[in-house]
C-alpha cells in the first residue's frame, strides 16, 4: 500500500536532516581519536539516535504527510451515499477489530488504491482513491477497507517503524565507518574530519539505505498476509478473495509520482533482484494463501 512508500520517504529525508545537523553542530568531530581509530562506542550511540529518530519521527508525521503528498480529503460531514457507506462500513470494521474509529479519506487518483497509516492504532487515517470507487465493487471495497482497517489493528506502522529504526542504525554506523575509513586512509586526514568524510558518509548512507530497505520490504510483505487474512474476518473470504482478483484483472497505467509507484496496491509484479524491494507479495500468493485458509 502507499503507507510504505510515504513512510520510506519521509524517513530517509529524516535521517539525512539530522546527520547534517549532527554534522553542523560538530557533533560528529567526538568520534573522530588522534591516528586512524575510531571511537565505535560512540559512534553506535549517535547511530541509533539518528536511526531511530529518523524512524519515529516520520511514523508520527506519517498521517500529516500522506494527507498532503496524496490530496486526500478527510471526510467529516458525508456527503453522499457512496461517503456515507464508506464512513459506517468503516465504523463497523473498526468497532469489530477492536480500535477506535479511524479518519476517513478519498484522494483523487485514477489508480484502484488506498493506504491506511498513523502513529497510533486508535487515531489513524484510512484512505481510498476515486479510482477504486469507480472501479469496484461494493464488496470489493469493502474487502479493501477490511485489509487497511486490519494493518491499523495489528500495529504494523509500528512495527515497520521498529523494523526501520533498526536498520536505520546499521545503516548510519556502517555508513560513518566506511566515510572515516575513507577520510583516514586514501585523503590521509590526521585530526578530526576532512570534507571527504562527510561526502562519502551521506553516499554511503543512500546506498546502504537503498540496500537494507529489501529487509523492511521483507517484513512488510509478511505483513500483507495477516492483514488480508484479517480483511476475509471483517469483510468475508469471498470479498477478499475477489478485491485481489478484481486487482490481478486491471491493467491501466499508473498515475501516482514514479517514487511511489512500486507502493501502490495495483504495482507491478517485479522480477529478479527488484523481487527483493517488493512491499507486496505478488497477488497470486495473497490469493492462494486465501483460499488455502478457507
Amino acid at each position: 500500500m502507499l503507507r510504505i512508500g510515504l513512510f520510506l520517504l519521509t524517513n530517509i529525508a529524516i535521517m539525512i536532516i539530522i546527520s547534517l545537523v549532527f554534522s553542523l553542530l560538530g557533533l560528529e568531530s567526538t568520534l573522530a581519536q588522534n591516528g586512524v581509530d575510531l571511537n565505535l562506542e560512540a559512534l553506535l550511540i549517535m547511530s541509533t539516535v539518528i536511526g531511530m529518530s529518523g524512524s519515529f519521527i516520520s511514523l508520527a508525521m506519517s498521517k500529516w504527510s500522506a494527507k498532503r503528498m496524496m490530496g486526500a480529503v478527510v471526510i467529516t460531514d458525508a456527503k453522499d451515499n457512496t461517503q456515507r457507506w464508506l464512513l459506517q462500513t468503516v465504523e463497523r470494521q473498526a468497532q469489530q477489530a477492536g480500535i477506535k474509529m479511524p479518519e476517513v479519506a478519498i484522494f483523487d487518483s485514477a489508480d484502484v488504491n488506498a493506504f491506511a497509516t498513523g502513529m497510533n492504532k486508535n487515531a489513524a487515517l484510512v484512505a481510498v482513491s476515486t479510482g477504486l470507487l469507480a472501479n469496484m465493487k461494493q464488496g470489493e471495497i469493502e474487502a479493501v477497507l477490511a485489509h487497511e482497517v486490519s494493518h491499523v489493528a495489528n500495529g504494523d506502522m509500528v512495527t515497520l517503524a521498529l523494523v526501520q529504526g533498526i536498520v536505520n542504525t546499521f545503516v548510519i554506523f556502517f555508513s560513518r565507518i566506511v566515510g572515516h575509513l575513507v577520510d583516514r586512509v586514501v585523503f590521509k586526514t590526521q585530526r578530526g574530519y576532512g570534507p571527504a568524510y562527510y561526502i562519502t558518509s551521506i553516499v554511503a548512507q543512500i546506498v546502504f539505505g537503498i540496500l537494507a530497505s529489501s529487509i523492511v520490504m521483507y517484513f512488510s510483505r509478511r505483513r500483507e498476509f495477516r492483514a488480508d487474512a484479517g480483511g476475509a474476518h471483517l469483510a468475508g473470504s469471498g470479498n477478499m478473495v475477489a478485491a485481489l482478483q478484481r486487482l490481478q484483472s486491471i491493467h491501466q497505467p499508473a498515475h501516482m509520482p514514479d517514487q511511489l509507484a512500486a507502493f501502490g496496491i495495483n504495482a507491478s509484479v517485479a522480477s529478479g533482484i527488484r523481487k527483493l524491494f517488493m512491499s507486496h507479495p505478488p497477488l497470486e500468493e495473497r490469493i492462494a494463501a486465501l483460499q488455502a485458509a478457507r
